[in-house]
């Protein structure tokens, strides 16, 4: 048993209050959330790209519309703190809000690629309409369904379980988006456009059984809150105080310049395989499965090594620079038809992603003090959710115009390949990434930078639980 809990800190998390089977049944919101995530930012995104013939800034743009709301996540999970209902119920509204949402947007999703996409038809404009509000529909779903299933998950543990909990529900993300990664290429392993309606819909469907079945019975009626009515307090003052702390400020800076080179890839990682090195749908589709791989490894070996006091801005540094390695990979990989290579470039990304990600959380929990964590966290995801967006369209757009540029002729001959303006982008990441380096490499340095809370004995206590 302590062997099983030292290699899984999470292992330990069910109680008598919140038993193994009643946790694990709650967790299954994040596998709907995983494979939502899979399908836009995954495969949808090389199928419009490659076999619907749209361009990259448009599917970019598309991609991106989701993250709007990821910004608003910290005021969703405040409203859910504070909801008024009959019956007492603050999260499960907003979970069965956010699922019909993402419902929503993934039934008529497949109708309106097909609308916007095919040649010749004069009511396109209805397609990019509905395209758009369809990825809104599912973004706003997914951010609200994510964000009120784990405030119903830190509300049902108990406080010294908290946290192995919130860490339970991270890692069945990853395994959903792996395993959802797997199951799509396999379905479109030989593709075609009903096959697609068909993929999107059942993701449609398994959305309201997962969503349906966490949430059944999991939060308690409460006469005495449906009664009453309690005021949401302010937090000008806080903001405030926080943002003057200069150590905060160089560490959002880095959190956006890092998710931004991150992030510029993800448009673009799965059309590059299919244009350039030949993929197949399937091949592609797997490349997520590969990334979230590389992650999820990221975690646990930051983890371990966080436990024995391992310095989070160092993580971000290595994180940062195993990018710089993983896009001269992919950029090698495509010049020398090296599809091996271009998977180990992938992998690479999510690695060196999940350790920046680590990295960069950790000393955002440090400057979680004086009962301001949801502040300083929500900063952090409002920093990165809004660099992660503007980075994908960034990405598709830059890609475009520089494919543009080179059917004009502004370009030599000699990079007239679709791997230049892929590797454009490839080489801006890189140059983020070492912009991150020197705006990180002070953090190392600050003698009053914030430290974690550490356990008894002076031992600093961190794993993947501590990690959110």
């Amino acid at each position: 048993m302590q062997l099983l809990i030292r290699f899984l800190p999470f292992a330990d998390a069910a109680t008598d209050d919140l038993p193994l089977p009643r946790l694990l049944r709650l967790s299954l919101f994040q596998i709907s959330v995983g494979a939502a995530i899979v399908l836009l930012n995954g495969t949808l995104n090389r199928v419009m790209v490659v076999e619907l013939g749209m361009p990259v800034w448009l599917v970019s743009l598309m991609v991106a519309l989701p993250l709007v709301f990821a910004p608003l996540r910290a005021l969703i999970g405040h409203r859910s703190d504070y909801h008024h209902s009959a019956f007492g119920l603050r999260r499960v509204p907003y979970i069965w809000w956010g699922t019909l949402l993402q419902f929503g947007g993934f039934a008529f999703m497949p109708f309106a690629l097909l609308l916007m996409s095919a040649e010749g038809n004069n009511m396109a404009i209805l397609g990019y309409i509905a395209a758009a509000a369809a990825f809104l529909l599912v973004g706003a779903g997914l951010h609200t369904t994510q964000t009120a299933g784990l405030a119903l998950a830190t509300d049902l543990a108990p406080k010294d379980t908290r946290p192995r909990v919130v860490a339970l529900l991270y890692v069945t993300l990853l395994v959903g988006m792996l395993l959802s990664a797997v199951i799509y290429g396999l379905l479109l392993r030989d593709f075609t456009q009903v096959k697609l309606i068909q993929v999107i819909q059942g993701t449609a469907g398994l959305t309201i059984f997962l969503n349906l079945t966490a949430l059944w019975r999991q939060e308690a009626i409460d006469s005495k809150r449906a009664a009453s009515r309690i005021r949401a307090p302010k937090f000008s003052s806080s903001w405030k105080a926080f943002v003057e702390d200069r150590y905060a400020a160089r560490l959002l800076i880095a959190v956006g310049l890092g998710t931004a080179a991150f992030s510029m890839q993800d448009i673009l990682l799965e059309p590059y395989g299919g244009e350039v090195l030949g993929l197949t749908v399937s091949q592609t589709t797997l490349l997520t499965a590969i990334w979230a791989g590389g992650t999820l490894i990221a975690f646990s070996l930051a983890g371990w090594l966080l436990t024995r006091g391992g310095d989070p801005n160092r993580f971000a540094m290595v994180g940062a620079a195993l990018g710089v390695f993983a896009f001269v990979a992919v950029i090698v990989a495509g010049t020398l038809d090296m599809p091996w290579l271009f998977r180990t470039g992938a992998w690479l990304i999510g690695f060196g992603g999940g350790l920046f990600a680590v990295g960069t959380l950790t000393a955002a929990m440090g400057l979680a003090h004086g009962g301001h964590s949801g502040l300083a966290l929500g900063a952090w995801g409002a920093v990165q959710a809004t660099a992660q967006g503007g980075a994908i369209f960034l990405g598709g757009t830059i890609r475009d115009i520089a494919s543009f540029m080179v059917e004009e002729g502004w370009i030599g001959s000699d990079m007239s390949g679709p791997a230049f303006s892929y590797g454009v982008v490839y080489y801006l990441e890189i140059i983020l990434l070492l912009a991150t380096l020197v705006v990180v490499f002070p953090l190392l340095f600050k003698k009053n930078q914030p430290k974690l809370d550490t356990a008894q004995g002076g031992e600093k206590k961190f794993g993947i639980s501590e990690m959110l």
